[in-house]
């Protein structure tokens, strides 16, 4: 009986040790992706308001239509985007609302005046019906987070 009792104690110790280890090490701490937080510099607090020295994007537009596509179809758009502000724009991070969207952003400054694409890429595969998708960018700017949507109408493929 003791050692029914002892065996269960040893085989929880070493399930919760496994689970552990399991998390400490299981995630990816390459930083060789990530930005420098000194890149990232945002001077504005919540009760401070920023002296206008700021980075600024400025996007010919932040919404785009692919209009009817049909299942199954990978498609592309390039957001154009200018930084119209007094400092160099650093984008930190651009995350999307779906696996099945991709978006790729500019790793280094953007000069002041200088302009650049953010370009989102569009997986239908499995997808069906009206599909709006947005694409939240993380960045030095005021405020820090800016929103990029995608949408389209899929279609089933001709059989």
């Amino acid at each position: 009986m003791k050692t029914r009792i002892y065996s269960k104690k040893i085989s929880i110790i070493i399930a919760v040790t496994a689970f552990v280890a399991f998390f400490t090490f299981s995630c990816n701490n390459d930083k060789s992706e990530k930005l420098s937080t000194e890149l990232v510099n945002n001077p504005n607090s919540a009760s401070a308001s920023s002296k206008g020295d700021l980075p600024v994007f400025k996007f010919e537009k932040d919404e785009h239509d692919f209009g009817k596509i049909i299942e199954g179809e990978k498609v592309t758009y390039s957001f154009k985007f200018k930084n119209v502000g007094k400092s160099d724009l650093v984008i930190a991070s651009a995350s999307a609302s779906c696996g099945c969207t991709v978006p790729d952003f500019p790793k280094n400054p953007v000069k002041p005046n200088e302009e650049a694409t953010i370009t989102v890429s569009f997986n239908s595969a499995g997808r069906s019906g009206f599909q709006h998708k947005t694409v939240t960018l993380v960045a030095n700017t005021q405020p820090s987070n800016y929103t990029l949507s995608i949408k389209a109408m899929i279609t089933s493929p001709e059989k």
